[in-house]
């Protein structure tokens, strides 16, 4: 994580319990889905019942590609797009003008170590925090990352290197949330310990610093990726957030703890449609995968939802009788509906936008708009519906009763995959060739008058639990951390810092299946490192007044590591009876994926292939900070010359493999925005050393991502194998260490892994 300097008096203000305000509030529509999170917008303005980018209600374009909805606030629109087509992929982060489209700022960012395909960039949006005006936005491979209205970078985390969120070629990102203090994202991720196998996971980072509060676990093993945004709301005293997950349930979490409190089945595999709130103890959700009791696809549902928090074991599962309606006709895989007089809107797969009745769920009227659908949303404002498809059109359409009455057909020249937004008397919509604006007329729109939001005050009553912040830690050798303890009340609201008053000590689980301690020493509130402090993981227990909180961390790899898994213990059996071991608890998310076995008369690490999902991974054993070192290892594939694997090391951002199938060796960050290679022979059964290191020049954004492999038997060449020239180069990055396994056939080894600062 980064933190601009001139925050640092702002945590120290923070560590003491009090609420600061920096930044100038913000108001307008903030959220991709609007104010009320439902995509309708209850604005009195007259919008135009035409869109078209020739016509007299156009006000501006702006050339950039994009696949969400921007959020605009108080005269400045914020969209998530990108640039380019291959190698020159960026996405951005741009701030631009209500009136005139003229750009403000823009803030770059690439693609990394992704398997993102096809550009499917941008599908997402910002979200703008109405207290301090600050924006918010995930990247399509998981930096999150925070900005203030000027375009400064605040604070940033990359999620795959810290948290180990996995990655999928559909580029799922969609938007993160802010509710009170928090910034709220989710995704599949790997992380370390009981946090290892891949579940749909949720992550609370307070806003201003970007410290990590709470994550939350409320599913089950993930069939799918998922994209859909978090949606607030009350269960008595307690903020709650729903949303669907990638294993098919729709789940509530607790929006100020992470505590699970619901979930319910609702589809086979991802739910990546928002969900609405509609009414007291009423939930409507869509999805357009396979259902849980035929084999048929999508279904409209609408739950009786818990009024009031649950006092017994949590997560309660809902079941169908749960279920207050169904209606099959809805098969939507990521459109989210909206709902207006009590009715529901929704497209669908087919194209086409049907209506229900939010009571029955009956449907009253369809109209088919499109020859197919995919990711676009309805929006309502101005009593119409703004209706963006596939294909290219924005429909406006009046409800008529039993029908729907088309006012026009917009053609918008380029594919439309988000959803309309308003602010004044302007509609926008996003295309995947550019940014459209329009309005009532020609002229410059209207900003509506700001309003004043005042931050929550602190809660006055007693103190009920403890929150440890930072939730979880990572350090390298030399580091140290300094926690706040908050004391919370009954509804999770914060009362005061308690860190002073606290007692912290080394704790172990007893639920714990390994039984492990970070190599640090505690000092009050903080958490110590030596130089010489080994890779390790554990837990750490706070206790305050008869209360406990957990936070959790690892000691990671820096330079001057060295593994040669000699002194990791075997003694578990694998599928194939082999006697096994795991590596290190402080790699992210590597017991699942790798085992520690004898081989060629010592013990190596080898990838596991008891599951096809293993056959590809990357893992990391270091901070996502890290710069300017050389990461290097005994590396080789088992198979024959007809089927061999592919074993590798990530340094700062970029993939050095030995390719071994194809007879190279090649460098990529994402396949399609960087993929070189030379030729290499490799044969299976032979060790290799691969070498590896990134340089960045004295001066500019460029350099070179250098690699070394020879035969192991052989001393080390004087020239490096491939020498690939960047002119903008990743300038840090995570040390890693990846394998492919194709099919899960034959096994890579990596052994005499060696971690060191670059001469």
């Amino acid at each position: 994580m980064r933190i601009a300097a001139r925050l640092v008096p702002l945590l120290a203000a923070l560590a003491a319990g009090l609420s600061v305000s920096t930044s100038q509030a913000a108001s307008g529509w903030l959220t991709w889905r609007g104010p009320d999170q439902d995509g309708v917008s209850k604005a009195k303005v007259k919008l135009p019942d035409k869109l078209d980018v020739n016509g007299p209600n156009h006000r501006w374009s702006y050339k950039v590609k994009g696949a969400g909805a921007p959020v605009i606030a108080d005269g400045r629109v914020y969209a998530f797009g990108f640039y380019g087509e291959t190698t020159d992929v960026e996405e951005t982060l741009i701030c631009l003008d209500v009136k005139t489209g003229a750009k403000l700022w823009e803030h770059r960012f690439r693609d990394y170590i992704s398997d993102t395909t096809y550009n499917r960039y941008a599908i997402g949006a910002p979200v703008i925090d109405a207290e301090t005006g600050n924006v918010y936005l995930e990247s399509t491979c998981g930096l999150v990352m925070a900005l203030n209205r000027d375009g400064k970078l605040l604070w940033e985390h990359s999620m795959m290197e810290e948290y180990g969120r996995l990655t999928f070629p559909n580029g799922r990102t969609g938007a993160l949330v802010v509710e009170g203090d928090l910034v709220i994202t989710d995704g599949i991720t790997a992380n370390w310990g009981t946090d290892g196998p891949a579940r749909n996971r949720f992550y609370a980072f307070d806003k201003r610093t970007g410290e990590l509060c709470w994550f939350s676990t409320p599913g089950i093993e993930p069939i799918d990726s998922t994209f859909a945004t978090p949606v607030y709301g009350n269960i008595g005293n307690q903020r709650v957030i729903y949303q669907g997950t990638g294993c098919g349930h729709v789940v509530a979490v607790n929006a100020r703890t992470g505590e699970s409190i619901w979930r319910f089945r609702l589809s086979g595999a991802g739910v990546n449609a928002d969900v609405i709130l509609a009414g007291p103890g009423r939930l409507i959700a869509v999805h357009g995968k396979e259902n849980m009791d035929s084999t048929s696809h999508g279904r409209l549902v609408c739950l009786k939802i818990p009024t009031e928090y649950p006092t017994a074991a949590k997560p309660v599962i809902l079941g169908k009788e749960s279920e207050l309606w169904r209606n099959d006709d809805f098969v939507a895989f990521s459109s989210s509906p909206v709902m207006v007089n009590n009715r529901v809107y929704c497209t669908i797969a087919t194209g086409t936008l049907v209506c229900a009745d939010a009571t029955t769920g009956k449907t009253i009227w369809s109209e088919k708009l499109a020859p197919d659908q995919l990711h676009a949303s309805p929006a309502y404002a101005d009593g119409k519906l703004y209706v963006p498809t596939l294909h290219g059109t924005v429909h406006v359409i009046k409800d008529a009763g039993d029908k729907a009455t088309i006012l026009s057909e917009n053609q918008m020249g380029a594919p439309c995959l988000g959803a309309p937004s308003f602010y004044g008397d302007a509609v926008f919509i996003f295309t995947k060739e550019a940014l459209h604006c329009f309005g009532p007329k020609a002229s410059a729109a209207s900003v509506p008058p700001s309003v004043a939001v005042k931050p929550e005050a602190a809660s006055t009553e007693p103190i009920t639990q403890l929150q440890v912040v930072p939730a979880e830690f990572a350090l390298s050798p030399g580091q140290s951390q300094t926690f706040t303890v908050y004391g919370l009340d009954a509804s999770g609201r914060r009362v005061r810092a308690v860190s002073s008053e606290a007692t912290m000590a080394k704790f172990i689980p007893p639920t714990a299946l390994v039984k492990s301690e970070v190599d640090a020493e505690i000092a009050g509130n903080v958490l110590k490192t030596t130089k010489t402090s080994k890779l390790s993981a554990g837990a750490l227990q706070v206790k305050w007044n008869n209360l406990t909180a957990i936070t959790r961390g690892r000691i990671v790899a820096g330079p001057g590591y060295k593994e040669g898994f000699e002194s990791l213990p075997l003694g578990q059996k694998n599928e194939l009876n082999e006697d096994v071991g795991f590596p290190p608890l402080a790699w992210l998310g590597a017991r699942v994926k790798w085992h520690v076995l004898e081989k060629d008369g010592s013990k190596v690490l080898a990838n596991r292939l008891d599951t096809i999902l293993f056959q590809r991974t990357m893992n990391f054993i270091g901070k996502s900070e890290m710069k300017n070192y050389t990461l290097e290892a005994d590396v080789m594939t088992d198979g024959t010359r007809r089927i061999m694997s592919t074993v590798g090391l990530v340094n700062q951002r970029y993939l050095i493999a030995m390719t071994a199938n194809s007879r190279i060796i090649e460098i990529t960050s994402n396949h399609e925005r960087l993929k070189e290679s030379v030729p290499f022979d490799a044969k299976p059964n032979t060790w290799y050393h691969l070498k590896t290191r990134v340089d960045r020049d004295k001066t500019g954004e460029g350099g070179f991502v250098r690699a070394k492999l020879w035969e192991k038997s052989a001393p080390e060449p004087e020239k490096w194998t491939m020498e690939l020239r960047q002119e903008k180069l990743h300038d840090h990055g995570a040390p890693g260490v990846f394998a492919f396994s194709p099919q899960s056939q034959k096994r890579v080894f990596i052994d005499n892994l060696s971690l060191s600062a670059n001469e």
